[in-house]
């Protein structure tokens, strides 16, 4: 399935183009559509604060965390599983950190949307391909 690179704000131009992902979130029995980032360099998915707090999960500093690296190195993460639909693909568990900030977006990185599909880039046609993991 291919998808379109694209901006989050109508005053960018092409060369501000990421390849963001629609897809919906399921948790208990809340579900919300949001968008990601698919970032081949993130080692693993982040889930912004409000995002979890739309999703029902209560922030809980006592529970065991995941030390995070690069640009997001001060904060700290809460892992959180929840269930994913893009597309017409069937729906995959997503494990995430969840953080207590919302300036970041939500990540779609190597652990373990990676694990879960194939993706290439094609940036020069400004498109991303996404397929199920081949078996």
């Amino acid at each position: 399935m291919k998808f379109k690179y694209s901006v989050i704000d109508p005053s960018q131009n092409e060369f501000d183009s990421l390849p963001r992902l629609t897809l919906t979130l399921r948790y208990n029995d809340r579900h919300i559509e949001v968008s990601g980032l698919v970032d081949s360099g993130a080692t693993i998915n982040v889930l912004p604060y409000q995002i979890g707090i739309r999703l029902g999960e209560i922030w809980d500093d006592r529970k065991a965390y995941i030390q995070l690296a690069g640009n997001l190195g001060q904060f700290k993460g809460i892992p959180m599983a929840v269930k994913a639909q893009i597309g017409d693909f069937e729906p995959v568990r997503l494990a995430f950190a969840w953080v207590k900030t919302d300036e970041i977006p939500l990540i779609l990185g190597q652990t373990n949307f990676f694990m879960e599909f194939d993706v290439c880039f094609y940036r020069s046609k400004l498109e991303f391909e996404i397929n199920s993991k081949s078996i």
